[in-house]
């Protein structure tokens, strides 16, 4: 996400473990339809990013089936039928009960809510007292938006070079804590099967981050061209190519650590809402609110399919959160 996050994460390990670019790496944890609602917690406290958006708890969720299981994978939506809601149209934020510094976390989706106006969706990490313990936003993007956008959030004093990463990628600006950390530093990605429309029709694909000390890397691969050694469940970033996004330049294990992982889904607010009067989206309403407020329809594909998260380590470098219990989830 673009703006400050206040979650507290409490009894998060403070360890910081030294990662190795491109080492072997073992399976540390799988999330899928085994077990995502019970090792993530719904958070349904007001949308730090100040979203026209009213975010559930488990039981409603599963009541009204905003999340649960779909064709093998996992489902996480947005109200679709509710005219103008009074709080915000309701949706759905998980956050991993474990935490993590360092690591290769794969991502296998199906199906994500980008591309929608008034829809701002993001997949991303973050740790404990924001921007302190840092953010990387690994998909996100807000309104028409056709390609992802890949951001870190730091506090002062780091600054990324983009060097090593796929043509076409263009690093906005070098500072992280850009905006006071609410800008950050993001790349412009180019592949449009990489995000919203041209990313579902494909059918999804695979999105991997590779957090060392040395370099916080993510790349993107299509349903139809991920890595045989992805798919066997033995990852090596060795053989993978130029990644899309590749930072590097500043004091990485001083500046991200303890990160949860976070999939949500939110309306306007400080980045969607903020922009609406400048794109394509400003026609159909005066404002993002009034838009998200009276068209339900429009948002019955903003919607998550998540077959997997993986995490995988090279020396057992995830740090348990244990301050966070979790939330029984009724399959």
């Amino acid at each position: 996400m673009h703006s400050s996050q206040f979650l507290s994460h409490l009894g998060a390990a403070m360890a910081c473990v030294a990662g190795i670019a491109n080492a072997a790496y073992s399976i540390e944890d799988t999330y899928d339809t085994q077990n995502f609602f019970s090792e993530f917690n719904f958070f349904d406290g007001q949308d730090p990013t100040e979203g026209f958006v009213s975010f559930s708890d488990a039981g409603n969720a599963n009541l009204t089936g905003l999340a649960g299981y779909s064709n093998g994978a996992v489902y996480l939506g947005v109200d679709h039928t509710t005219m103008n809601p009074a709080n915000g149209r309701e949706a759905v934020r998980v956050t991993s009960n474990k935490a993590y510094t360092h690591g290769l976390f794969v991502a296998d989706i199906s199906h994500m809510p980008g591309g929608i106006c008034g829809v701002w969706p993001a997949f991303w990490t973050f740790g404990p007292n924001w921007p302190a313990s840092g953010e990387i936003d690994i998909i996100e993007g807000v309104n028409s938006q056709t390609t992802d956008s890949i951001t870190l959030h730091t506090s002062s004093g780091c600054s990324m070079s983009s060097s090593g990463s796929l043509a076409g990628s263009t690093l906005a600006n070098s500072d992280c804590n850009a905006g006071n950390a609410g800008t950050g530093c993001s790349f412009g990605t180019a592949s449009t099967q990489g995000y919203g429309a041209g990313f579902n029709a494909n059918g999804g694909g695979v999105y991997a981050m590779e957090w060392t000390s040395s370099a916080i890397e993510v790349y993107f691969f299509p349903r139809n061209a991920i890595p045989g050694d992805i798919s066997s469940g033995d990852p090596n970033p060795a053989g993978w190519g130029t990644p899309t996004a590749s930072f590097s330049g500043c004091d990485i294990d001083s500046h991200f650590m303890n990160h949860n992982i976070v999939f949500d889904t939110t309306f306007c607010g400080q980045w969607a809402g903020a922009v609406w009067e400048s794109g394509s989206c400003a026609a159909l309403a005066p404002s993002c609110d009034a838009y998200v407020g009276g068209n339900p329809g429009a948002f019955t594909d903003a919607y998550w399919m998540i077959n997997s998260v993986k995490v995988y380590q090279d020396g057992g470098a995830a740090k348990r959160n244990e301050g966070l219990t979790p939330v029984p989830f009724m399959a």
